[in-house]
């Protein structure tokens, strides 16, 4: 697998506190990447270093080996960020018509985004009446409209309940198999257990672990910390 985008040495200091520290991964075109951590953690962090909301105090993003550039940033990557809602006053449908042309969006995919995260019944309903399992639902459909190769989504399945995180988790993985990358940050397990093929664990500023659920298993058992049970609970809590 080529290793497309990678982030390298990305560290952020607030001071004498270390938020990131020599935080390096890799990010393959097509996949649905899984970045896993307790609150505070980091990886709000990480997003706004990756988007260039954030300067980092050392590192950054590679593209092909190089560091990548402004005007490259913002056309392969789109940051999702947790707890957003713009344009509180305009209907569901009037948002995702004003992205798509906002932001040089996919209309071809309108249709199925809407109908993928369940949206028909709140199209003309004011974004800012909605509910927060509503407005991650809207936010979500507005970013995988984006025809940015990369979608960073902080807390995607936040405020949803069981079915809808299967639903978007199904939805999720329809864009990956058209070859849309996805890079969610993800504080519960078993969601993210339900729909990533790779995972970066990320503990106190720093990456413990990444890989797939067999390759962060193995990890553990070379550090003598092998999990009682193999799923990715079990895992991210020997790694950590």
């Amino acid at each position: 697998m080529s290793d497309w985008l990678r982030v390298a040495g990305l560290t952020k200091h607030y001071g004498r506190l270390a938020a990131l520290a020599d935080v390096g991964f890799t990010i393959r075109p097509g996949e649905i990447l899984g970045l896993i951590g307790p609150n505070g953690a980091g990886k709000t962090t990480l997003f706004e270093c990756m988007a260039g909301v954030l300067p980092p105090t050392a590192g950054g993003v590679l593209l092909d080996g190089r560091p990548i550039t402004s005007r490259e940033r913002s056309r392969m990557l789109f940051y999702l960020p947790d707890a957003v809602a713009p344009w509180p006053a305009q209907p569901v449908g009037w948002a995702l018509d004003f992205a798509i042309g906002f932001f040089g969006g996919r209309a071809d995919l309108l249709r199925d985004v809407i109908e993928g995260l369940a949206l028909p019944p709140l199209l003309k309903h004011p974004i800012g009446t909605l509910s927060k399992g509503q407005r991650k639902r809207v936010m979500l459909a507005i970013g995988l409209l984006t025809s940015s190769p990369v979608l960073l989504a902080d807390e995607p399945f936040d405020g949803l309940d069981l079915r809808q995180s299967r639903e978007v988790a199904v939805t999720l993985r329809a864009h990956a198999s058209r070859g849309r990358t996805l890079f969610l940050s993800i504080h519960q397990i078993a969601d993210a257990a339900r729909v990533c093929d790779r995972f970066v664990l990320l503990s106190g500023g720093r990456v413990c672990g990444e890989g797939t659920l067999e390759d962060l298993s193995a990890l553990a058992r070379t550090r003598d910390a092998a999990p009682s049970r193999p799923d990715l609970e079990e895992v991210f809590l020997a790694l950590t």
